[in-house]
């Protein structure tokens, strides 16, 4: 009877990439500043992922996406075994008003090129661009 160690699917790492839809290139990087380890290597053997790596890579590029950088990704690890709730709850809401302020000046730049764009008339003649006018007046 096979060991679950011995059950699990092993990744070689284009494999493990490609299943987390990173690069090659990006696996390596992790490993170099600590989010991810590096496979034992059997003697002769190539290195082998199991399904654990998968699924770290994965939750890093979840954070990612969520606009968390490598060092709070690093962080949420740390936080990772259930039991630091409160520290992670923090550390969401931080990120939280970041992308709340993110939006709000977003918000403000659409409103002032709206109203740029609406100074511009269809067929105007003529010298002179509204758009660039006011750039120049406000620089």
């Amino acid at each position: 009877m096979l060991t679950q160690e011995k059950q699990r699917k092993r990744f070689k790492i284009s494999e493990l990439a490609k299943a987390a839809g990173v690069h090659v290139e990006t696996v390596r990087y992790y490993q170099g500043i600590g989010l991810m380890r590096r496979p034992r290597r059997d003697h002769g053997r190539m290195a082998r992922y199991d399904s654990d790596a998968l699924n770290r890579l994965r939750f890093i590029r979840r954070a990612q996406g969520l606009g968390f950088s490598l060092e709070e990704v690093a962080m949420l690890l740390g936080l990772a075994d259930g039991e630091h709730c409160a520290e992670t709850k923090a550390l969401a809401e931080r990120k939280l008003a970041v992308v709340t302020e993110k939006i709000r000046d977003l918000a403000a730049m659409r409103d002032t090129l709206q109203g740029l764009v609406g100074k511009c008339a269809p067929n105007a003649t003529g010298r002179g661009c509204p758009i660039i006018d006011a750039l120049a007046a406000e620089a």
